[in-house]
């Protein structure tokens, strides 16, 4: 039975040699002035499958697997109404810099563009989901309000509000699903452009994909979780392969941040010990991993839901941002955590840019991670939970 695969084609004459691996060029990893990336969808059976990974011209090949946004997560117990918190919190708000300059894609469920937020802003808007700009789930809208979003009622909710360009992909539907196909899309589409960050608050849907193997496709339980573990890899070295391809294009150009949700599948609130993983996008090489923090008596703690083993934390719980339709909301989960630090990183790339620095993204995420700070954070939290810290603003 035919399955679809993404398929990424690099014209540098390098080979897999083995399916799901990725192909690795005698002249090594460096720069390749040949090097022209083509992401394509093919239906593959197994025999074809070899064929395509003995093909020169094929970087990396993944089955297509479902995503779906990082859902928002419903506390017992609201916190405090602070509406800016998280912009005091990383020091936004007594920056010099606002993100001026500074292009940032986020890839997510769309933006509701005539926010108020936005106003000002030119939104440059692609759909890869197939069912149109605009944002139905509003969870597009309230990433990007927290990285760039304007003054709403007297609330400054936007991390860089000096942003004044963003590229808007919309890698998942109205639903809130979508496939890797179109998160590869999106991000070369955004790497091409010359997004200086990319945001996405998003993962892949491994027990959905089991789900639908299962209950719609008739495949025995172990069978398809097997598939789903090799497609799971495959997609990891895909990603892999997509954040090399951005890294290549650095050679000709400043390169791209990309920034993703750690996850909201942990439950310490049953358990201190139920602590799941950072999952791809956030695990892939070269990703910088968001984890979130919430308000605490003692300091800042690490979100119950919040995965474990991210690059850095921001705060992502009582977050306040635009709402599709106009107005505010608080929303909960490292997608709220994730655009603090795309706003951040443009912050830094603003600040970097006045300095008689490279303004590269190696120098941008150095920048970055060695100005996190501990000193908010609550005794006994685990450096596992929070990686380097609280994330700063320059």
């Amino acid at each position: 039975m035919p399955r679809q695969y993404t398929i990424l084609r690099d014209m540098s004459g390098t080979s897999l040699g083995a399916p799901f691996e990725i192909a690795t060029s005698t002249r090594g990893f460096e720069p390749l002035q040949d090097f022209h990336p083509v992401l394509e969808t093919q239906e593959l059976r197994s025999a074809e499958v070899v064929d395509f990974a003995n093909d020169p011209q094929v970087h990396a090949m993944a089955p297509v697997m479902p995503t779906r946004l990082i859902a928002p997560v419903v506390m017992a117990e609201p916190q405090e109404d602070k509406p800016a918190w998280g912009i005091s919190a990383v020091g936004a708000d007594g920056s010099a810099y606002t993100g001026k300059g500074v292009l940032v894609s986020v890839l997510d469920t769309g933006i509701d563009s005539n926010h108020t937020a936005f106003a000002g802003v030119n939104l440059v808007e692609k759909d890869f989901s197939g069912d149109g700009n605009g944002d139905v789930q509003g969870h597009g809208t309230h990433c990007a309000g927290t990285v760039f979003g304007r003054t709403v009622a007297n609330t400054r909710i936007g991390v860089a509000p000096g942003i004044d360009q963003a590229l808007i992909g919309k890698v998942l539907g109205n639903d809130g699903r979508g496939d890797s196909q179109m998160l590869f899309q999106g991000m070369q589409w955004a790497a091409n452009h010359g997004a200086s960050v990319i945001s996405m608050s998003l993962g892949f849907d491994f027990p959905g994909w089991v789900d639908d193997m299962v209950n719609n496709q008739g495949l025995p339980a172990d069978f398809a979780t097997s598939r789903a573990l090799e497609g799971y890899r495959a997609n990891l070295r895909m990603f892999d392969a997509v954040m090399l391809m951005i890294r290549r294009q650095a050679a000709f150009g400043a390169g791209t941040i990309v920034v993703a949700a750690a996850g909201n599948e942990s439950k310490r609130n049953t358990n201190p010990d139920y602590k799941i993983g950072v999952s791809i996008p956030a695990a892939a090489e070269g990703v910088m991993a968001v984890g979130a923090l919430e308000q605490g008596s003692n300091g800042l703690g690490v979100a119950y839901f919040s995965n474990t083993f991210p690059q850095i934390a921001a705060p992502g719980v009582g977050i306040v941002s635009a709402k599709t339709g106009g107005g505010l909301t608080p929303l909960n989960g490292t997608s709220m955590a994730c655009p603090h630090v795309a706003g951040l990183a443009a912050l830094w790339w603003e600040a970097i840019r006045s300095q008689p620095l490279p303004a590269k993204a190696s120098v941008i995420t150095s920048r970055l991670l060695a100005a996190a700070v501990t000193a908010p954070l609550a005794s006994g939290v685990d450096v596992a939970d929070r990686g380097v810290g609280l994330a700063q603003a320059p």
